[in-house]
């Protein structure tokens, strides 16, 4: 890796998308300003503004800062800026030392020479499950690791399913899954909400069906494809979705599921506490693939990552605090307290041994693929906002889900 933060910035990096993250941050804290004015104060940037000074995690990185020697100066923003202050802090070489991004973004960054690799640093990825750290590798090269993962599941309510004659052991497949939307519907409740708005959230809960169908992202207008989208707009026209999935974000969706009226919603482990809190007994089912086996949904969740500096002196350092960050015991309550599985089989172990309800999570997270996987790097925005007005234009019957696809793939090209 060149050692200077010089280098002219993509394009691709300056116009980078904003892509939803499963966790939401309200507001950003702390000033903008990077390194530490010593040698012996390390910076550390994160997307977790909701976690102010005194909380686990703030006292966490001060914690692996007395470890390794020297003061921490975090800084807080919300998700979409974090990328944004790290394109521009790289262009003035006045980077954080250690800097905590949401997956999809690290490949951006990695592309524009704002990362190190962690063969640069030997930062030890060994126990880290494959398919999560695929989310922070480009080119070949692995860009930081995991801090924590998280992804989508279908949440079940147990009584409409009790009512409609529903066995969640049925449910295996698409088929099998329709068959108990129908069987909600004539019972008289409601059969499943998603968001398929017009946003990354929209792309993010339609790709475990794109996926779940065999289809690939560089090919959007694949019979795969078209069968995915097929399977949505079918739910819609026979009444078992509601039309609202349209405007639908997973917040709004997840408060249709909380009425108590529907069968089903996919959601993401962050709505665990509100499902703890719905009032009605509820169970949690990883997303069928078209003919049976779990779906690969996308993952959620963050990497630590260690920017490039003009004083290399500073990465023995920077490494220590990732290895603190990242290690079993420190990993295990971090990961409790972002409701996040973790992403070594150790970790999750422990987490499902402490709380049984982490299985169908652990199952689904160890299924998960990186959106920016398969090596799609930057490209994986754009194929995105194709595929999310692809969704809008079919279930919106302004097109039929095949040309809906052909036209998604014509502009994502």
């Amino acid at each position: 890796m060149n050692g200077s933060t010089g280098r002219r910035l993509t394009a691709a990096a300056l116009t980078v998308v904003a892509i939803a993250t499963a966790t939401t941050a309200c507001s950003s804290g702390g000033s903008s300003s990077a390194n530490g004015d010593s040698k012996g104060t390390y910076t550390i940037w994160d997307p977790y503004p909701q976690f102010a000074k005194g909380s686990a995690w703030a006292k966490l990185l001060d914690g692996c800062g007395t470890e390794a020697g020297v003061k921490i100066k975090r800084t807080a923003f919300d998700t979409s800026d974090l990328a944004n202050k790290a394109l521009l802090a790289a262009q003035q070489g006045n980077s954080p030392d250690v800097m905590i991004v949401d997956n999809p973004v690290v490949s951006t960054l990695a592309e524009a020479g704002v990362l190190t690799t962690t063969a640069d640093n030997k930062v030890d990825t060994s126990k880290v499950d494959p398919n999560l750290l695929a989310a922070g590798q480009s080119g070949g090269k692995t860009y930081g690791t995991p801090i924590g993962a998280n992804t989508l599941a279908l949440y079940y309510n147990k009584d409409v399913l009790k009512k409609a004659g529903i066995d969640i052991a049925s449910v295996k497949d698409w088929a099998s899954l329709t068959a108990a939307l129908d069987k909600a519907k004539k019972a008289g409740k409601k059969g499943i909400t998603f968001s398929a708005i017009g946003t990354e959230e929209g792309s993010f809960q339609f790709l475990p069906w794109f996926w779940g169908a065999g289809g690939k992202l560089t090919q959007l207008d694949s019979a795969q494809g078209d069968s995915a989208l097929s399977l949505w707009d079918n739910w819609l026209k026979k009444g078992y979705a509601p039309n609202s999935v349209l405007n639908n974000t997973q917040t709004t969706s997840w408060q249709e599921f909380a009425t108590g009226d529907y069968a089903f919603a996919e959601n993401g482990t962050w709505q665990l506490a509100n499902a703890d809190k719905a009032g009605f007994d509820y169970g949690v089912l990883p997303i069928p693939a078209a003919s049976g086996g779990n779906a690969a949904a996308p993952t959620g969740g963050e990497f630590v990552t260690v920017p490039v500096q003009k004083d290399t002196g500073r990465y023995a350092t920077s490494r220590k605090l990732v290895a603190c960050l990242t290690n079993d015991a420190n990993l295990y309550e971090t990961d409790t307290t972002l409701s996040y599985v973790a992403p070594t089989s150790a970790v999750q172990d422990k987490q499902v041994a402490s709380n049984a309800k982490l299985k169908p999570w652990v199952d689904a997270v160890k299924a998960a693929k990186g959106r920016t996987s398969d090596d799609l790097g930057t490209k994986y925005p754009k194929i995105s906002e194709q595929m999310w007005k692809a969704v809008q234009t079919a279930l919106s019957g302004a097109k039929s889900p095949k040309d809906a696809l052909a036209a998604a793939q014509s502009a994502a090209k």
